[in-house]
């Protein structure tokens, strides 16, 4: 009885906290990926390396996290300085949808997008496995890589993400720590076949999602090709 009360509780407060994070969520302009808004924020955060010896306007997230949502622009910073009088309407500082990072850091910062509506379905499976006290594992599908039964932690439908890139249903993923994660094996397998870029086995080949993306493939584990050229997951 004390674990069903915990898991409407839960469920319950997801539902509450989701609706927080996103109260303007029906607004048409908070959902829509600008070209112009983007390019107003890499302008602005050029200018703002420029000025400030190489420094960059950003979070930085431990080091464990992805390098897709390692360095989120704060946009504290290019106000306060003036280089921006507000972040884009689209921007979950603005109460928008997406969480604007950097990629490239190091070597040529790159402003992108990913959806935090991803996120907001990746909690919803956490706190429904906490609830149940542990990850219901499926097929494994590579090293320290696995499928989820969803229908233990009650899910009617399996949950899935559509994709930036090309609108696919993309499935989620869990490894052994049950870090979830989203499965882009779909949308590489299309990049590849169009790609004129050549990768070699072992070599991460996520870039060739965001070479030609407003967005970066946000949660996902590192991919590479096998001997036939498809895309599989990269493990050590």
């Amino acid at each position: 009885m004390k674990k069903i009360i915990l898991s409407f509780i839960l469920i319950i407060s997801i539902s509450l906290l989701s609706g927080c994070l996103y109260p303007q969520d029906k607004l048409a302009k908070n959902q829509v990926p600008y070209e112009d808004q983007l390019q107003s924020v890499q302008s602005a955060v050029e200018k703002f390396q420029k000025d400030n010896d190489g420094i960059l306007p950003i979070k930085t997230e431990e080091k464990s996290t992805s390098i897709y949502e390692k360095y989120p622009i704060e946009f504290n910073k290019l106000i306060q300085n003036r280089y921006m009088a507000e972040p884009p309407g689209n921007a979950y500082e603005n109460g928008g949808i997406f969480q604007y990072v950097i990629i490239n850091a190091e070597t040529k910062p790159t402003v992108k997008l990913f959806d935090l509506r991803i996120a907001e379905k990746i909690r919803d499976i956490r706190i429904r496995i906490t609830a149940q006290g542990y990850p219901p594992f499926g097929k494994q599908v590579a090293y320290n890589v696995y499928t989820i039964n969803f229908k233990k932690l009650g899910f009617k439908s399996e949950p899935y993400v559509v994709s930036p890139y090309t609108n696919n249903n993309l499935p989620f993923v869990i490894n052994g720590s049950g870090d979830i994660f989203v499965d882009y094996r779909m949308d590489l397998y299309q990049a590849l076949k169009t790609t004129h870029s050549t990768y070699k086995q072992g070599e991460d080949i996520r870039p060739i999602l965001t070479n030609d993306s407003s967005f970066v493939p946000a949660y996902s584990l590192p991919y590479t090709i096998n001997k036939k050229n498809e895309p599989v997951f990269l493990t050590k």
